[in-house]
């Protein structure tokens, strides 16, 4: 089914759209949450959560691309998640060493979110990364975005390990670098 007709379901109200979600993108949602959560049972939970979260908010937001809308709405609840004492305990280690690698940018004298709006800050980022290269670009999203170990990146593009860390290294760098020279940090 098309995701414009589950959107179309959501709307009506038809319970059914959970269903075709469901069906559609639970593989995509359970890789999202797995990398965040590493644990199976949590994983599962927060698909769940994610499937009340799109019924809840479609309508009124109608989502532009319903896999992306879906993706984040996964990663938002797991994280959550892995901000519970519960989650941390149970291994959550993988989330605190990606924060750890941008905490430097998040510890600044003035409030970011005084200085500018998420929504231009995300903006300035999706630029930073429409003009860099595909192999950075994918590197990047995987690790901040999809949350996956060094290690899976690595074995995924056949890399080793310290390269996916220095190619990180100097992305990250060079988004701090642009960045700070936009005022946003």
């Amino acid at each position: 089914m098309e995701d414009q007709q589950i959107i179309e379901m959501y709307l009506q109200r038809n319970e059914n759209a959970v269903v075709h979600t469901e069906r559609k993108y639970t593989k995509y949602c359970r890789t999202i949450a797995k990398h965040i959560l590493h644990i199976p049972e949590d994983a599962d939970e927060a698909i769940n959560e994610t499937w009340l979260a799109a019924w809840n908010s479609i309508p009124p937001h109608i989502p532009e691309c319903l896999q992306t809308f879906l993706g984040k709405l996964t990663r938002n609840i797991s994280l959550k998640r892995v901000r519970s004492d519960k989650a941390i305990k149970r291994g959550a280690d993988e989330v605190r060493v990606i924060y750890d690698e941008v905490a430097e940018w998040l510890r600044s004298d003035q409030n970011v979110e005084q200085q500018v709006s998420e929504q231009a800050l995300a903006e300035e980022i999706e630029h930073f990364l429409e003009n860099i290269s595909d192999t950075e670009r994918n590197l990047f999203v995987r690790r901040y975005w999809y949350m996956q170990s060094i290690s899976e990146i690595a074995e995924n593009h056949g890399f080793s390990e310290s390269k996916v860390k220095s190619m990180l290294f100097r992305t990250r760098k060079k988004l701090y670098a642009k960045l700070k020279k936009e005022n946003y940090l």
